[in-house]
């Protein structure tokens, strides 16, 4: 098998097991990285001593953190169990990096309010999505419209982290705004449709499940780009969400306008979502399953940062 037919078979394998598209990348990357460390030999030549090598190496050398050091052992060791079908063994004396636990960075109510004035637009709700629901920058791109479910006043949010689905609350106060951005989308949608255009693509296999559904006005991007792109595999022509580079430079002159001498990012606004929950008096296990975290022990990072200083008196004071 060459390395090219091998790539392709991973690919497969990822998405057969409906891993997200960045994972895609990351583990194609590692497992790429890891063949020309060991100088192209072909992973099947190799096993166990390689890995560590090749792992151990990135903690001595690279000095990666302890996240990006399992991305990439979990990424090849899927290659070596889902598509070569070979038994490494047990991984021994792998030079862990220590991981360095830092309290998230969160905006105070006050600082939300200031940096929101200097937002439009788009820009304004994706991050009113960020803070009001708590979704990850990702998953309010890839929100579908058909997801936003204004009656019950929910989003859906489809694949999230592990890929799991989940429920988030729709904040109230945005909805005048979004419904006039999806009426915009809407029309801009129709004369797609007008155009020969205006299919979207489709998650996994649902293409050929329902091979009309792409260009229904509910499977469509509810934060559409301005341009087409083409996809390399199916050739289709479609609107792909905004970047994500866009709304992080948004961002960070909003913060700069603001004057909040804080390093934050799109990601800070789902911190201060938890944690401004938690201060009003929400329950951790509820905060827990909006954010979508697998463990209570995630979130109760946020309880770190509410707790710095509380019921402690200063000598100077």
């Amino acid at each position: 098998m060459g390395k090219s037919q091998l790539l392709e078979q991973i690919r497969t394998e990822l998405r057969t097991g409906h891993y997200s598209s960045r994972t895609e990348q990351a583990y194609l990357g590692w497992i790429k990285r890891y063949i020309l460390f060991h100088n192209k030999k072909h992973p099947k030549e190799m096993g166990a001593e390689e890995i560590k090598s090749y792992i151990n190496n990135l903690a001595t050398n690279h000095h990666v953190s302890s996240a990006t050091q399992n991305q990439a052992l979990q990424g090849i060791l899927f290659l070596y169990k889902n598509v070569l079908k070979k038994d490494v063994g047990w991984i021994e004396e792998i030079k862990r990096t220590t991981r360095i636990k830092h309290l998230p960075v969160v905006f105070s109510k006050r600082e939300v309010t200031q940096i929101f004035k200097h937002l439009n637009g788009d820009y304004k709700l994706v991050v009113s999505l960020l803070y009001g629901g708590g979704l990850r920058l990702s998953e309010t791109l890839r929100l579908r419209i058909k997801d936003i479910d204004f009656d019950y006043k929910q989003i859906i949010v489809r694949d999230g982290k592990g890929e799991k689905d989940r429920y988030t609350i729709l904040p109230t106060s945005i909805i005048p705004d979004l419904k006039n951005h999806l009426n915009y989308v809407y029309k801009q949608h129709i004369k797609d449709l007008a155009a020969g255009k205006g299919e979207t693509i489709m998650p996994y296999a649902l293409k050929r499940k329902y091979p009309k559904a792409g260009k229904d006005f509910g499977w469509q991007y509810a934060f559409p780009a301005d341009k087409f792109i083409r996809d390399e595999k199916s050739g289709l022509v479609f609107r792909f969400h905004i970047h994500e580079s866009t709304i992080q430079r948004a961002v960070k002159e909003a913060i700069k306008k603001a004057e909040v001498n804080k390093p934050g990012s799109p990601h800070t606004f789902r911190h201060s979502f938890a944690t401004h929950l938690l201060e009003n008096g929400y329950d951790i296990r509820t905060v827990q399953e909006l954010l979508g975290h697998k463990s209570v022990k995630t979130t109760m990072i946020y309880t770190h940062v509410l707790n710095r200083g509380l019921g402690v008196k200063s000598p100077l004071d």
